[in-house]
């Protein structure tokens, strides 16, 4: 690529295809594609952060690149609307240009509830419904036709892009379910057909790569619910994740064949039904109650269904767990039910909550002893349906970690007819694809972009060492008072027990140090860093430790 400004200049023919976010990761989904002085954007999802970023709310991708290349935006479109692929859009959004932003009804209708909360007004956008199936012209160079794939929320889309290098496919998240609970299986034959006119790029999520067979059907969860609830004699409790809209609804259907009202607590599963019932996407027999209604009903005609089931501390079931909910406590007879399986990184999280559940004395159940939970993302045999259906010339394996990718990659060497090359790609990796052509040119930024806060992207990768290297090591402060007498006070946390004899070592270190600065008349800058050395030297040979050293002239 060639600069001009602030702008990248493109030479027409081929497409690059950029990831800014979601390859080599699971979460903070995000495409650009370029051709010439155009670019489509798929996405903009959020991800969690882990033990390595304390403090931190939210982690969505930076969108350097789209800033440098505003005006070249011509239009967005959102595959579905699970956090990881819309949960970034009122961080991102409102940065840029105002262009047709296209979504199937209940990714807008999420979308449109989470921009609201943020205080994201929809006038200032260009939000665009758009049904399951349609097709949708964005600028001069891109055609997208979308067209329906089995998920674990409901309108949830892959599409097949046309451009004038050739067709790219890209699938979104899927599995072949087939038997999902709305009736409506993924599109398939539109895959086919592209297959059969020529794919220059498959684009597919490789999630489950690594799992032989094919992913449990959303029927078989329903089923094995069912038959477990049954079972339970008292206060049944729920907890799968609150964008699981098809689980949601089975649950519920379920309460309501077996006599049981349904009670929802958490604000997020709330919103989730309150939106997809309002659009058509949930029914309800019964209105749903809350704690304060269920008055005189016995305790096997109660169901909640809430949230917790990555053991987030202040979820439901976390203050259930321990003890600590406004309204509702757990007792014996009781059954709680986790229908999920820990996200990488929540095990420990997710087993503190099981054992204080056991403590409690409730009946627990959860997989692998029970199979009550099924990934929404296909496994082995369904990945190699869509690569046998579409035949791509080429190969780009997205949405998952580096295994997930690799394996997936080498499925696609099994087919038939095999992709004449595969990249394992990055964040911020520039791909240039054309008819002859398909290999990375280049970089743009991409990343993490931190939000603490009200802070968005005030927050980088050093201030999170900074804050790892606290929580490891504690801080010492070490303030130094230069007139008229120099004086030195010392203030710690984290480090070690008040200790006077340290400190009284550590202000005599640090007074030597300023006196004999003072003394050769050095400056104050040189004297800061002469008795940070003197006193980081001496903490460390005293303890063994490496607490981050704050000193503090007062001149």
């Amino acid at each position: 690529m060639t600069q001009q400004g602030n702008k990248t200049a493109v030479p027409s023919g081929h497409l690059e295809v950029i990831p800014l976010g979601g390859m080599g990761e699971i979460g903070k989904n995000m495409f650009a594609y370029r051709y010439g002085d155009e670019i489509m954007v798929v996405d903009g999802g959020l991800a969690f952060p882990d033990s390595l970023q304390p403090g931190v709310d939210l982690i969505v991708p930076r969108i350097d690149y789209l800033l440098q290349n505003a005006a070249l935006i011509k239009g967005w479109i959102l595959t579905h609307g699970h956090e990881d692929h819309i949960g970034g859009l009122p961080y991102i959004l409102p940065r840029l240009p105002r262009v047709p932003v296209y979504a199937a009804r209940l990714t807008l209708g999420l979308v449109r509830e989470k921009l609201s909360e943020y205080g994201v007004k929809e006038a200032d956008l260009d939000l665009r419904e758009t049904p399951v199936n349609a097709t949708v012209r964005i600028g001069t160079q891109f055609v997208v036709e979308f067209f329906r794939m089995t998920h674990s929320i409901p309108d949830n889309v892959g599409y097949i892009l046309h451009t004038p290098v050739g067709q790219v496919i890209h699938t979104g998240d899927f599995k072949l379910d087939a038997h999902p609970t709305d009736g409506q299986p993924s599109d398939l034959h539109r895959i086919e057909a592209a297959g059969d006119s020529g794919v220059l790029l498959l684009i597919s999520d490789s999630t489950n790569a690594e799992r032989p067979g094919t992913t449990t059907s959303e029927a078989e969860v329903a089923q094995n619910l069912e038959a477990l609830i049954a079972s339970c004699r008292g206060r049944v409790f729920v907890s799968t994740f609150a964008s699981q809209v098809h689980r949601l609804q089975n649950i519920v259907r379920i309460a309501e064949r077996q006599g049981r009202r349904v009670i929802m607590e958490g604000r997020s599963m709330l919103k989730y039904a309150q939106i997809s019932q309002d659009l058509g996407y949930m029914e309800f027999k019964n209105p749903l109650m809350t704690t304060d209604e269920v008055g005189d009903l016995q305790d096997s005609q109660i169901l909640y269904l809430c949230t917790g089931s990555q053991g987030q501390p202040m979820s439901v079931l976390s203050r259930l767990a321990l003890g600590m909910h406004a309204k509702i406590a757990l007792k014996r007879g009781d059954s709680v039910i986790l229908s999920s399986n820990p996200i990488p990184g929540n095990e420990e999280a997710v087993n503190t909550i099981v054992n204080k559940l056991y403590e409690i004395g409730v009946d627990v159940f959860y997989p692998p002893a029970y199979k009550i939970h099924a990934s929404g993302h296909g496994s082995q045999e369904e990945l190699l349906t869509v690569l046998r259906l579409a035949r791509p010339k080429y190969f780009l394996p997205w949405h998952g970690e580096p295994r997930h990718q690799i394996n997936h990659a080498r499925i696609a060497q099994t087919i038939p007819q095999p992709p004449r090359r595969t990249l394992v790609a990055k964040n911020g990796d520039v791909i240039r694809l054309s008819a002859d052509e398909f290999k990375v040119t280049g970089t743009v930024p991409a990343g993490a972009m931190y939000v603490d806060g009200l802070g968005v992207g005030d927050v980088g990768d050093d201030i999170m060492l900074e804050r790892i290297g606290m929580s490891q090591e504690g801080v010492m402060v070490v303030t130094a008072l230069l007139h008229p007498t120099p004086h030195v006070d010392i203030v710690s946390r984290g480090f070690v027990k008040p200790n006077r004899e340290l400190d009284a070592q550590v202000r005599k270190v640090a007074l030597d140090s300023l006196e004999s600065g003072l003394r050769d008349k050095k400056r104050t800058e040189d004297l800061r860093d002469d008795m940070y050395g003197a006193v980081r030297r001496f903490v460390r040979k005293a303890t063994g430790r490496n607490p981050v050293l704050i000193p503090l002239l007062v001149d």
